[in-house]
């Protein structure tokens, strides 16, 4: 394959598709803002045990889907394949444990080796949101609510079901790891290979594998919710009798896990149909252990990340640009141009042909779309003068270049 084509698992974003990336950033982060959660940006790599301590060994992201390589320095380095490991290293490396509580909103490039498909891709984007330092149910409230406020102002809050499940405490995790490792030992020959090293491992991991075999005997596995201790039990009532006051529609999904031990209590997904197979949008949960496992103080914490792409496919909507102003000189000199950066400095959009006729700048104008056109004509300039005509009407005056800025105000 030429070497001029893309990486395989990675696109171009032009214009129109830019538009909807940015669009959904902006308004995932003016929410998030209005919820005191304040912007981080993490370095789009880090040492490869940041993400290895934390992902776990056995996950499949760290087995066979990082982008690592050993630099000049000898030192193994892994483009960040999820934005959580990032944050709760600087919150170690920054000194920021004696701050909290932290709440962190991020946004950004992520990178996986795997086979790309619609919606994800192995350079992809993600926002999300981290608040660290709260142990009660108020913060898992929170982390849902946020997610929740920004789906619904990016109009997609009738595509999308918000599941929760409870992972429960340490010791009810203990009590039911021994239940699932039971069962799971009755199919050991019949498990993939990947899960027979789970099982040993991390059993909890065999209910996330992708394995169709293995999903059709975890389909009769004990569910963890039913091995809650009575904290746990009223951490989840809680927790959705929060939502439920806050209008926050949630289903009880009990098959929904995650696999490694530093997540306790909330699991949650925001999922929907309209995708196909990928169907979730936005996905989190507590994870309480994660700061002392990669050496830092026991600090709670819960967060949740969502794919830009997903969300851009979903709204599916064209984010126009905004409609310039197009300056038509009908002699060629510089005052035009002199004119369009006083109207850029003065807040507008301004679109400025280099050549061509009156004609062909106005067809010029109107596939920019353009709101309205300032034409510099030999008689107005000698009145210090243009005429504006509005693109969409048709009607044009004469109006002096002195009040040019108050008469275009209301093409904004």
């Amino acid at each position: 394959m030429s070497s001029l084509q893309p990486v395989r698992g990675t696109h171009d974003l032009l214009p129109d598709e830019a538009r909807r990336h940015r669009h959904v950033e902006q308004i995932a982060f003016e929410i998030a803002s209005r919820y005191g959660f304040g912007e981080i940006m993490t370095p789009l790599f880090e040492f490869t045990e940041v993400f290895a301590r934390t992902l776990g060994e056995t996950s499949d992201v760290v087995s066979k889907e990082m982008y690592s390589f050993t630099d000049r320095g000898g030192e193994s380095i892994t483009l960040r394949p999820e934005g959580t490991a990032g944050v709760a290293r600087a919150l170690i490396s920054g000194g920021l444990t004696q701050s909290m509580p932290l709440k962190f909103f991020y946004r950004g490039p992520m990178f996986r080796y795997e086979r790309p498909q619609k919606g994800r891709q192995r350079q992809f984007h993600q926002i999300g949101v981290e608040l660290l330092g709260v142990e009660g149910p108020q913060a898992d409230i929170e982390i849902i609510a946020v997610g929740a406020h920004i789906l619904k102002a990016l109009g997609l809050s009738e595509h999308i079901t918000v599941e929760i499940n409870s992972l429960g405490d340490s010791e009810s995790r203990s009590d039911y790891r021994a239940a699932l490792i039971s069962y799971l030992s009755n199919f050991r020959d019949r498990l993939s290979p990947d899960s027979q090293a789970r099982l040993d491992r991390n059993p909890l991991r065999v209910l996330d594998s992708k394995d169709e075999g293995d999903k059709e005997l975890v389909a009769d596995a004990p569910l963890l919710i039913d091995y809650l201790n009575a904290p746990s039990r009223n951490f989840f009532a809680k927790l959705q009798e929060g939502l439920a006051l806050l209008d926050v529609p949630v289903k009880v999904n009990p098959r929904l896990v995650r696999g490694l031990d530093y997540y306790s209590h909330t699991a949650f997904e925001f999922v929907t149909t309209a995708l196909g197979a990928q169907g979730t949008v936005m996905a989190g949960g507590r994870y309480d252990g994660l700061v002392s496992q990669m050496g830092g103080p026991a600090t709670p914490g819960i967060g949740w990340a969502a794919g830009i792409e997903r969300l851009s496919m979903l709204m599916g909507a064209i984010i126009d640009a905004p409609r310039p102003i197009a300056v038509i000189p009908t002699q060629e000199d510089f005052v035009a141009f002199a004119l369009a950066q006083r109207l850029r400095h003065a807040g507008f959009a301004v679109d400025l042909g280099y050549s061509g006729n009156l004609k062909k700048r106005l067809i010029r104008a109107n596939k920019a779309k353009a709101r309205a056109a300032v034409i510099l004509g030999e008689d107005e300039a000698s009145r210090q003068s243009a005429m504006v005509r509005d693109l969409d009407s048709g009607i044009q005056e004469e109006v002096p270049l002195a009040s040019l800025e108050v008469h275009l105000a209301r093409f904004r």
